[in-house]
């Protein structure tokens, strides 16, 4: 166990399953108290699998096997109401906030912007662009009343980085992301408050290991496999690997929310195996 985030309180959107649960669990290890939520349903807004309640039970147990306080809600990004409510009751119990981490996001459709659904397009948006900006709205009124600034983590995607074709409305949603999170640290920073994104590439989670994205990777094949999509996995990155670890993500996160990067804002982070520049 660490030391790095003692005292701290974190609040992470997303957080039942696979990139958010480990920035859950990795925070905890550190020292920090936990304000999570996620919506969750048998379907996503695309169709494919979604978080569950159990899931997000997990995320509980093992932030309490660290020994660290969770309290957690499920909750839709974008639902302002409830979500300010949720954060400003659970922070007045945990002590405050210190850490925003605005993880939750759906993949969308695979399919050029010529032939994406309008109603398709909206949700992408609402849920990977607004429901960043709902998070971080409804926690910067507790997060303004502390005396020790904050960090606010932004999770983007490589793809904000070198976009590619069939992911148009995520891809859209991922650039306003960097937008969003350096006007947020030029208006913040006088207040001591720090905005960074962070930029994975694949991430070998639920949102990419599924059928839907074997079939987009390899549409020659009728029912394509993890092994027949494999070969494109490792043609995105520059490093050879097919994609990155959620806990490969999450200690970039955790060190972005630590005093060791006290100096850093206003900075996009990838963590992609070399996707941008390959």
């Amino acid at each position: 166990m660490g030391t790095r985030l003692a005292g701290k309180v974190a609040l992470i959107s997303g957080a039942a399953r696979g990139q958010g649960r480990s920035h859950a669990v990795a925070m905890a290890a550190e020292g920090a108290d936990i304000i999570a939520f996620d919506v969750c349903g048998p379907v996503d807004a695309q169709g494919a699998p979604a978080a569950s309640t159990a899931d997000l039970e997990e995320t509980i147990a093992l932030v309490e096997k660290r020994g660290r306080r969770i309290i957690s809600a499920e909750l839709d990004v974008r639902d302002r109401t409830a979500l300010s409510t949720f954060v400003e009751s659970s922070a007045d119990e945990l002590g405050g906030l210190d850490i925003v981490v605005a993880n939750a996001g759906i993949n969308g459709p695979g399919v050029k912007i010529a032939d994406t659904r309008h109603e398709d397009w909206d949700t992408v948006l609402d849920v990977n662009l607004t429901g960043v900006f709902n998070t971080v709205m409804a926690a910067l009124p507790v997060l303004a009343a502390g005396q020790n600034g904050g960090s606010i983590v932004l999770i983007s995607s490589s793809l904000a980085m070198r976009p590619a074709m069939h992911f148009g409305a995520y891809t859209t949603a991922k650039h306003g992301i960097v937008g969003l999170m350096q006007t947020l640290a030029v208006e913040l920073g006088p207040a001591s408050v720090r905005v960074n994104s962070v930029h994975p590439t694949g991430v070998g989670n639920d949102l990419l290991l599924n059928d839907a994205t074997y079939r987009l990777f390899r549409p020659d094949l009728e029912n394509p496999t993890l092994s027949d999509a494999m070969p494109a996995f490792y043609g995105l990155n520059l490093l050879p690997v097919p994609y990155v670890e959620a806990e490969d993500v999450s200690n970039v996160v955790v060190f972005l929310a630590s005093d060791e990067a006290r100096y850093i804002t206003g900075a996009s982070i990838p963590v992609d195996a070399g996707h941008h520049i390959h």
